[in-house]
């Protein structure tokens, strides 16, 4: 990552946690997700989890209450202050996922949200970290920004309409984001990458993870521009139709369709244990 993010996060640190109605409904849905897929196994040993680019320690939070021992890590300086005052007994750090301090299979468990796949350098390093520091057989919740969605639409539209829904994009810087999935300088956060399925799963591969199951975020909501929800408040007819889809995106979550047309996707991957991991690298070499 590079030093302007954790910039631009640190500039946001004292507001961080006042969430706009677009994060409210898409923490509100993942959170619930996350207690699911990384509940630890009652199997009477402490466990350890830790959170790659933890903010303030939403997940951090989560993840202590469902029992583990919790480490994090998080480029900006000005998130870690807040998450060492709410969770004193984590153990947090100032890191990049691209170079994460921990020795080899040192966790059971690893949530990577917030989108920070989107602002790494090296998402394929990164990956590979996140897989390095996990056990065999241990479990990653990675949620990040979805390529193709509703957003990309709606910028081209306000591009058209001389940027009148404020995505700040040019109709050829969002011809650009179409053909790489970058988004140039998504507002509020500057430079931020988006995956395919398939190229977030063949990353995933390459490092070792091995996908299990897929949710969406943000599939019928996003009928809303993105930018219309990053505020503060809604109106009150807004504010009545949002929760309207909100709710049928709640239940949509963990569909094909959701999988597919979200604008955010949350993936459940294992660790190969060492078996599954020669035959991935003997499938590979297949391919060569």
């Amino acid at each position: 990552m590079s030093p302007d993010v954790a910039r631009i996060f640190d500039a946001m640190a004292p507001t961080y946690e006042t969430l706009e109605p677009w994060y409210e409904h898409l923490y509100d849905v993942l959170h619930a997700i996350l207690r699911r897929a990384l509940r630890p196994a009652a199997d009477g040993r402490r466990h350890r989890a830790l959170d790659a680019g933890c903010g303030t320690g939403f997940q951090a939070a989560l993840l202590e209450e469902l029992g583990y021992v919790v480490h994090g890590v998080d480029i900006s300086a000005g998130l870690l202050a807040v998450a060492r005052a709410r969770l004193p007994d984590a153990a947090l750090a100032r890191a990049t996922v691209e170079a994460l301090p921990y020795a080899d299979g040192a966790f059971d468990a690893v949530a990577c949200c917030g989108s920070t796949l989107s602002f790494v350098d090296d998402p394929g390093r990164a990956l590979g970290e996140l897989a390095r520091v996990l056990a065999p057989g241990g479990r990653l919740l990675l949620e990040c920004e979805h390529k193709w969605n509703l957003d990309l639409g709606w910028a081209a539209l306000g591009a058209l309409a001389h940027d009148a829904l404020g995505y700040g994009l040019s109709l050829r810087a969002v011809r650009g984001l179409a053909r790489d999935g970058v988004w140039p300088a998504y507002p509020g956060y500057g430079r931020l990458r988006s995956f395919t399925r398939g190229e977030l799963a063949a990353l995933l591969r390459a490092a070792g993870l091995l996908p299990e199951r897929t949710w969406g975020l943000h599939t019928v909501t996003n009928l809303i521009p993105s930018t219309v929800l990053h505020r503060q408040r809604l109106g009150r007819p807004l504010a009545r139709l949002y929760r309207a889809l909100r709710a049928l995106d709640r239940a949509l979550a963990g569909s094909a369709l959701a999988a597919r047309a979200a604008n955010s996707f949350v993936v459940l991957s294992r660790r190969a244990r060492v078996g599954a991991r020669q035959g991935i690298a003997r499938a590979r070499r297949d391919l060569i």
